[in-house]
C-alpha cells in the first residue's frame, strides 16, 4: 500500500466524566473499547492531589482537571463541585479540540447538565453522546431526602430533559432507566441500552486460584464497591451478629474493599457489635485487583437500600461476583429480579434477619447453592462486556465524524 492510499487516521473521541477515571469501571471499559479499535481517546476527569495532570492508561489519555469529589457533602457543595467541573471541562475540551479535532464527545453522568460543556463542539458539528449512568432527579431526592423540595425536583427533571434533547444520542445502563427516559419524552430511536456488564477477560475465574465453598471452614463474605449509605452494609453487620447467635460454631468473616468516605461508621459499628475481629476494611483497590479479592471469598454481597432511586439501578457488583463463579446475595430490587430472576439469592432490603437466614441457607443447601452459581455464571457470560462492547462501538462509529478505523486484517 502506497502512502497516498493509506487510510486517514480516525479522529479522536473526547470523554467527560465527573469521576476519578481509575475508579469508574464503565468509563474505563468504554474508553478502552474505543482505543482498542485504533481510535484515540482523551478522557477529561477529576484529579486527586497526588494525581498527575496527564497520564496514558491502557492506551487511553487521561487529562485530569483540578476538581475533587466531596462525597457525603451538603447539597450546596455538590452543586458547586458540579459547576466547577462543568466550566473546567468545557474550557479544556474546547481548547483541546483546536488541536485534536475530535470526531465525537461522550459525556458520562452525573450530573446530566455536564453535557453542556460540549456546547462549543456541538455548535461546530461534533456529535455528542450522553451516557446516563443514573437517574439524577431520583438520586438527589434519595441522597438529600427531599431537601430540594418540589421546585428542586422539577428543575432536576427539566435539566434532564434538556440534556437528553441536546445530545445526538443517549446511552443508559438498563431497560428500567431506558423506559423511564422514553416516558419523559425521549425518542426510543435515540436511545441505546448498554448494560453495566463486566469484562469477562478481566473477571475470569480460571485466572484465579480455585476456592471450594468454605474450603477453610470459614464462610467468607466480600463486598467490593463504594462504602456509602446507598449500600446497607450496616444491615450486613447486623446479619452477622444474628448468624453468630444462631450458629456460634460457624465462623463468618467479611472483607470490604472500597473507598471509605466516612459517611457510614462501619469500623465503629463493628466494634460496638463485637465483631470487629471478623470485619476487615481494606480500602480502595484498583479494578485489576478486584477479581482476586472476589475469588478469595465464598459469597459476594450486593446489599442496596431500596428507594425510588435504586428501583432503577442494578449493582455492577452482582455481575462481577456471578462472572467469578461466586454465590451472589443481593437486595430484592426490581432490576435484580428482572436480570437474574432466581439465579441469585435475594433478601428483603433493610431486613437483617432475612439476610442472615439467606446466608445460612447457602451453608445448609449446597446443591441449590451450586445450581444457582452455575446459572448466574451463565447469565453473566451471556451479558458480558464482550457482547455489550460491540453494540456500544456500533453507536460510536455510526455517529463519529471523520475517518473511521480501517477494519482489522483477516
Amino acid at each position: 500500500m502506497t502512502p497516498a492510499s493509506k487510510p486517514a487516521a480516525p479522529r479522536p473521541v473526547a470523554m467527560l466524566t465527573h469521576s476519578y477515571y481509575e475508579e469508574d469501571p464503565r468509563v474505563r471499559r468504554e474508553a478502552e473499547a474505543i482505543a482498542a479499535t485504533g481510535r484515540p481517546v482523551d478522557v477529561f476527569a477529576l484529579r486527586r492531589p497526588d494525581d498527575p495532570p496527564k497520564e496514558v492508561i491502557d492506551a487511553v489519555t487521561v487529562r485530569r482537571l483540578g476538581v475533587q469529589r466531596h462525597q457525603g457533602a451538603g447539597l450546596g457543595t455538590y452543586l458547586r463541585e458540579y459547576l466547577a467541573f462543568l466550566v473546567r471541562a468545557g474550557v479544556a475540551v474546547t481548547d483541546a479540540h483546536r488541536k485534536r479535532r475530535y470526531g465525537l464527545v461522550q459525556v458520562h453522568t452525573l450530573p446530566d447538565f455536564l453535557v453542556f460543556a460540549a456546547l462549543p463542539l456541538r455548535l461546530a458539528g461534533v456529535p455528542v453522546v450522553l451516557d446516563l449512568h443514573e437517574a439524577m432527579p431520583e438520586f438527589f431526592r434519595s441522597r438529600f431526602h427531599g431537601r430540594a423540595g418540589r421546585l428542586g425536583y422539577a428543575l432536576l427533571r427539566l435539566q434532564e430533559r434538556a440534556a437528553t434533547r441536546f445530545a445526538s444520542a443517549v446511552l443508559t445502563v438498563n431497560d428500567a432507566l431506558g423506559d423511564r427516559l422514553v416516558e419523559l419524552g425521549l425518542a426510543r430511536s435515540k436511545l441505546t441500552i448498554i448494560l453495566n456488564a463486566p469484562s469477562l477477560a478481566r473477571f475470569d475465574p480460571v485466572r484465579q486460584p480455585a476456592r471450594p465453598f468454605m474450603s477453610d471452614g470459614t464462610l467468607r463474605l466480600v463486598y467490593a464497591g463504594a462504602l456509602s449509605p446507598i449500600y446497607e452494609l450496616d444491615v450486613v453487620l447486623d446479619a452477622m451478629v444474628r448468624m453468630a447467635r444462631e450458629r456460634p460454631e460457624l465462623p463468618v468473616s467479611l472483607d470490604l474493599y472500597g473507598r471509605d468516605f466516612a459517611e457510614v461508621p462501619l469500623a465503629e459499628r463493628a466494634r460496638e457489635l463485637g465483631i470487629a475481629d471478623r470485619v476487615t476494611l481494606h480500602g480502595r483497590i484498583p479494578i485489576e485487583a478486584v477479581p482476586a479479592a472476589i475469588a478469595r471469598a465464598d459469597v459476594g454481597l450486593a446489599p442496596t437500600r431500596r428507594s425510588a432511586f435504586t428501583d432503577f439501578s442494578l449493582s455492577t457488583k452482582a455481575f462481577e461476583y456471578a462472572a467469578m463463579g461466586r454465590t451472589v446475595v443481593a437486595s430484592r430490587l426490581p432490576m435484580v429480579g428482572r436480570i437474574f430472576g432466581n439465579d441469585v439469592v435475594t433478601y428483603t432490603p433493610g431486613d437483617a434477619a432475612d439476610l442472615a437466614a439467606a446466608l445460612l441457607r447457602l451453608v445448609d443447601e449446597p446443591q441449590i447453592r451450586e445450581a444457582r452459581v452455575a446459572r448466574a455464571l451463565a447469565r453473566a457470560r451471556d451479558l458480558g462486556w464482550e457482547r455489550e462492547s460491540a453494540r456500544y462501538l456500533a453507536v460510536i462509529e455510526r455517529l463519529a465524524v471523520g475517518p473511521s478505523p480501517a477494519p482489522p486484517s483477516s
